[in-house]
C-alpha cells in the first residue's frame, strides 16, 4: 500500500490496494491516513453495494440513507447504501441530487449527530463535469483573521434541514421564510475533532444558516465574510472522477461541493455514511 499526497493541505491517494478484500487491508494505517489527510482516494476499484458497505463498516457503524434522499434499486438488497444519480429508469429517477451544482456543505449537519464520514464510489461518470471539491476547515480556522475568529468563538450556528445541497426543498417542508426559525439544529461554529483534538470551523452550508445571538443583518454579514474565507482555493482540492474511484472523507473536518454536468449524460455513484456523534 502506498500513500501519496494529492494537495498541499488535504487529500491522499492510496494505491496498490483492493478495498473490496477487507481482510487484506491494514485498517489501522488506513484510518491514520484518513485522519492525517482528511480525504482518501482509491482508484481502479470494483465495488458492489455489498462490498462498499463492508469496506465502509471497517471504519464505524453505518447509518441508513436519509428518507428524503434514498435511491431505490433491487440490487441494494437492504444494504445501507444509496444512489447519487441523475439517471432515469422506467420513468423514475434511480437516485438523488440530479445533475445540478451542489454548493459547499457538510453532510447532514442539520441533525444532532452528523455522519463521521461519507464514502462515494463512481460507477458511471459523465465525459466532463460532476467533479467534487473538498476544503479543509482546520486550515480555514488556522488562517482566520483575529477579528473574525473573535466574533465566531463560542457562537453556535443553526443548520437548516429543509433543503438539499442542490437547493431542492425536501419532502414535507415548506420554504424558509425566516432563517431564525428554520427547521434543523444548532452546533458550535468551531468544533473539536474527537479523535485528533484539532479544531475546525463547522458552518454546514451557507443557505438558510443563522448565527445564534446576533440580529439577522449581523448574522448575514458575518456568514458572508466567513464563507468568502472558506472558499479560498488554498484550502481545497478538486477531484476529477474516473469510473472505479472510491473517495472517503472526514465529514467532521471537510466541506465539499459538486460541479454541475450535462443532464443528458449519465452519472451513477454509490454512497455510504458512518454514524456520527454530536459536535462539541
Amino acid at each position: 500500500m502506498e500513500i501519496r499526497r494529492v494537495a498541499a493541505s488535504i487529500g491522499a491517494e492510496i494505491s496498490d490496494v483492493a478495498i473490496c478484500d477487507t481482510g487484506s487491508l491494514d485498517l489501522a494505517a488506513l484510518r491514520q491516513a484518513w485522519l492525517d489527510h482528511g480525504v482518501l482516494l482509491f482508484r481502479g476499484q470494483y465495488m458492489t453495494p455489498t462490498a462498499l458497505a463492508h469496506f465502509s463498516a471497517c471504519f464505524g457503524e453505518l447509518e441508513p440513507p436519509p428518507a428524503s434522499e434514498a435511491g431505490t434499486r433491487e440490487e441494494l438488497g437492504g444494504q445501507p447504501v444509496w444512489y447519487i444519480s441523475n439517471v432515469v429508469e422506467n420513468g423514475k429517477q434511480i437516485g438523488s441530487l440530479g445533475a445540478g451544482e451542489a454548493e459547499w456543505h457538510t453532510d447532514m449537519s442539520y441533525i444532532a449527530e452528523p455522519p463521521t464520514a461519507s464514502v462515494l464510489f463512481a460507477q458511471e461518470v459523465p465525459p466532463s463535469g460532476g467533479n467534487t471539491s473538498f476544503s479543509d476547515m482546520e486550515a480555514a480556522l488556522d488562517r482566520l483573521d483575529d477579528d473574525l475568529r473573535a466574533q465566531i468563538e463560542g457562537r453556535s450556528v443553526h443548520h437548516d434541514s429543509s433543503t438539499t445541497s442542490v437547493g431542492d426543498t425536501r419532502r414535507g417542508y415548506d420554504g424558509v421564510q425566516d432563517v431564525r426559525t428554520a427547521p434543523g439544529i444548532s452546533h458550535p461554529a468551531v468544533r473539536t475533532h474527537p479523535e485528533t483534538g484539532r479544531r475546525s470551523l463547522y458552518l454546514g452550508r451557507r443557505r438558510n444558516t443563522y448565527i445564534e445571538g446576533l440580529d439577522l443583518a449581523e448574522s448575514e454579514a458575518l456568514l458572508d465574510r466567513l464563507w468568502e474565507h472558506c472558499r479560498n482555493p488554498d484550502f481545497a482540492w478538486t477531484h476529477v472522477w474516473q469510473a472505479g474511484d472510491v473517495v472517503m472523507w472526514d465529514n467532521r473536518r471537510m466541506i465539499h461541493r459538486r460541479d454541475p454536468f450535462d443532464p443528458n449524460s449519465r452519472r451513477i455513484m454509490l454512497r455510504t455514511q458512518l454514524r456520527g456523534d454530536r459536535p462539541s
